[in-house]
């Protein structure tokens, strides 16, 4: 395993963080508690120290899954994230959004749920609208102070919007977001236009969601409707994967797994960490297999050469991922 600062942190991950929405029972393809908990001992078997939740997935459920599996291990080892914004209770109109009393009523529930006192990186899982930046980030900066929360983080949005919340935080004297969770990978590269070099001027660590483009990068883009996923996942529909040159792109993939030897799923992540603005990318992934495929990308060299063969073919696509 490989580890990086995590922005200006100061605080050490492992460079593959395992990202935790497929625990729970929200989805068939997800894994109950036991199935879960084989996979986090094998992640921290394997080295990794980082692992990516929400509130919103499966309801709850992922956090205590999380907070459970790492029960039997020293926590202090080990770098916990979550997220806060989505509707959690459809019935009770301030269990979404940033507001001061969502965030603090939301935060004391995923501290319960994960089974610490302290959650080293709580992030905004999108923009509130409705809600003033300052009004969020002075809820967040009170976290940090009573020690619920060590850093902040945040996720998808307008480069301009985040360039705003940081402003803000400078202005006031408050935490400012040390994070950006944001939607990159080799089919999506919208991100390098203003988000991306917004955090590497801001030193902020950047984990991107979505590594692996929900699949279309790890399979021949003609096989990806023989998967469970590639048939049920409903947000594949609002992605332009295959667009604006993806299917040569995938077809590169392809090509350069087989001369290497590798999966494509390992090609698309060694792309990306061979991006020198990304710290971890959050892998998402049902199978101890894939974690250790996922483990062994960062082994991979790939040349100036064949990251041109693979990025030349991008033409811009519609932004997707803010909402």
């Amino acid at each position: 395993m490989e580890y990086t600062t995590l922005g200006s942190t100061g605080m050490t991950v492992s460079r593959i963080c395992l990202g935790c929405m497929s625990f729970g029972t929200g989805r068939d393809w997800m894994l109950d508690p036991d199935e879960s908990q084989d996979l986090i001992d094998r992640a921290i078997d394997l080295g990794i120290n980082f692992f990516d939740t929400a509130n919103v997935y499966s309801t709850g459920e992922s956090e205590e899954i999380l907070g459970e599996a790492l029960e039997g291990y020293d926590r202090d080892a080990q770098v916990v994230a979550t997220k806060v914004f989505a509707e959690m209770d459809p019935e009770n109109p301030n269990a979404s959004g940033l507001s001061r009393k969502a965030i603090e009523q939301e935060l004391a529930a995923s501290l319960d749920r994960l089974g610490v006192d302290t959650i080293d990186l709580y992030q905004t899982h999108r923009w509130d609208y409705d809600t003033p930046i300052e009004e969020t980030l002075r809820a967040l900066d009170d976290a940090v102070r009573r020690g619920q929360v060590r850093y902040i983080g945040t996720s998808s949005m307008w480069a301009h919007q985040f360039a705003a919340a940081l402003q803000t935080s400078d202005s006031l004297g408050l935490d400012r977001f040390a994070t950006m969770q944001n939607h990159y990978n080799v089919l999506y590269r919208e991100e390098e236009r203003e988000m991306l070099p917004l955090c590497d001027r801001e030193d902020i660590g950047v984990i991107p969601w979505s590594p692996l483009a929900r699949g279309v990068a790890t399979r021949p883009h003609e096989e990806l409707e023989s998967t469970t996923r590639g048939r049920t996942d409903k947000y594949l529909e609002q992605m332009s994967y295959l667009q604006g040159g993806g299917r040569e792109i995938n077809e590169r993939i392809q090509e350069l797994a087989d001369d290497k030897g590798v999966s494509m799923a390992q090609i698309s992540l060694a792309w990306l960490l061979h991006k020198d603005w990304v710290d971890a990318p959050i892998v998402g992934t049902t199978s101890v297999e894939h974690l250790e495929d996922a483990v062994e990308a960062l082994e991979i060299d790939l040349t100036g050469s064949e990251m041109d063969y693979l990025e030349d073919p991008y033409e811009p696509l519609p932004v997707t991922g803010h909402d």
